[in-house]
């Protein structure tokens, strides 16, 4: 995975980033190498997709488990940006998860082949400009037409990573009374995208996409009418556990970019790890990423011992607070990071370009997939809410 990167994408990073944008070829280019299907599939591989698509480094399906999916996200973000990982593979790691678990027939099967196969390309359309974290706020509507064949859906999603890049958006509609329903929406002449200009993330292709009575095909519809707001409530939890890897591996590389600067750069006389104070910043920057790293290993292994349904009793509150406390981590170590490098740290381009970028990109970490309030906040009710299921069943009295 490293190798491919190194060859692949990292002598194109400057470009890219100065365009804005990441060529359709490269796309292709991860299907070709085998990084979209294993991105797709997070911890586990269908037989199926593996008798189809190809595995980077050629491993074998059974034995594929969550620290597989762990390093290939490590290694994608060690260009030390989130736009371009974001851009490329964001989209897969997002949508598909969802279409495969609740979405069945021959339309969405032949939507999941376009996008591993690198054919098309598919996004997350959740956010929108009246809602946030508050998932329940959104607007768009999907109204079943008299011959129930189509949904005709009309609103506005904003914030959408890789809308640029999309011929497919998994979209949360809001059907009846309070009810949400979930659609994979064709990119069609009643859909408009436009691109958003951010802070960060250049690469992204951040989007505002508007629907006006666009016609979906009911058997574009992923599972049942009315339970849209269930599965992607589920589906955060795979978002949040791969943005946490993001945080990590981009405090890693502020860690070693700033230590590398550190052991040649003088000043006053001495080199900057001779100095005291910036010996400090270091253990404190290696200190936090170290503990972030045994955090993700630790949930990374719960998650693949335990059955799916006990995993999202029990782990979708340490997943969110383990989201929220890895944008905190990265904040801290590329303020600290850059403090280091001075102001090589805010040139882009050069020792501290990849630096740089991190400073940038910080918030749309700490931002997307549930802000840090709103996860710390979720982490303590799932916590009670698990010690009160426990203590109702008797399986806590024991240990009192």
């Amino acid at each position: 995975m490293r190798e491919w990167i190194d060859t692949n994408i990292v002598p194109k990073i400057a470009q890219w980033e100065s365009l804005g944008t990441v060529p359709d070829e490269v796309y292709k280019a991860c299907a070709t190498a085998g990084l979209l299907m294993p991105m797709a599939a997070g911890s586990k591989i269908p037989k199926w997709w593996a008798e189809k698509y190809p595995v980077i480094g050629g491993i074998d399906f059974e034995g594929w488990n969550g620290f597989h999916d762990f390093i290939v996200h490590d290694e994608m973000t060690r260009v030390g940006s989130i736009g371009i990982p974001n851009g490329l593979i964001g989209g897969v790691t997002l949508c598909i998860p969802a279409i495969r678990k609740h979405g069945r027939g021959k339309a969405l099967y032949g939507v999941i082949d376009e996008v591993l196969s690198g054919d098309k390309r598919i996004s997350l359309a959740v956010t929108e400009p009246e809602a946030g974290s508050d998932v329940r706020g959104i607007l768009t509507e999907a109204v079943l037409s008299e011959d129930k064949c189509h949904y005709i859906v009309n609103g506005q999603k904003k914030w959408i990573t890789a809308g640029m890049y999309a011929n497919y958006f998994l979209t949360l509609t809001r059907t009846s009374g309070d009810g949400f329903t979930l659609l994979v929406i064709p990119k069609a002449d009643n859909v408009t995208v436009r691109p958003m200009e951010m802070c960060g993330s250049s690469c992204a292709g951040t989007a505002f996409v508007e629907f006006d009575d666009a016609q979906v095909p009911v058997n574009y519809r992923v599972g049942e009418e009315g339970k849209g707001l269930s599965y992607i409530m589920s589906n955060f939890n795979h978002e949040r556990l791969f943005i946490s890897f993001q945080s990590l591996r981009l405090a890693r590389v502020c860690l070693e970019d700033s230590i590398g600067h550190a052991i040649t750069r003088e000043a006053f006389g001495k080199r900057l790890v001779d100095q005291a104070v910036v010996r400090f910043k270091l253990a404190n920057m290696a200190r936090e990423t170290e503990a972030l790293q045994a955090w993700i290993e630790s949930l990374v292994y719960q998650l693949d011992a335990l059955s799916e349904e006990k995993a999202v009793q029990l782990l979708a509150g340490q997943t969110a607070q383990l989201k929220a406390h890895s944008g905190i981590v990265l904040e801290k170590v590329v303020s600290q990071a850059i403090q280091i490098m001075g102001d090589l740290g805010l040139t882009k381009g050069g020792r501290g370009e990849r630096l740089e970028r991190i400073w940038r990109d910080v918030k749309a970490i700490t931002i997307p997939g549930g802000s840090e309030d709103i996860l710390l906040d979720l982490s303590v009710r799932r916590a009670l809410a698990v010690f009160e299921t426990e203590n109702n069943a008797g399986h806590l009295s024991s240990k009192i």
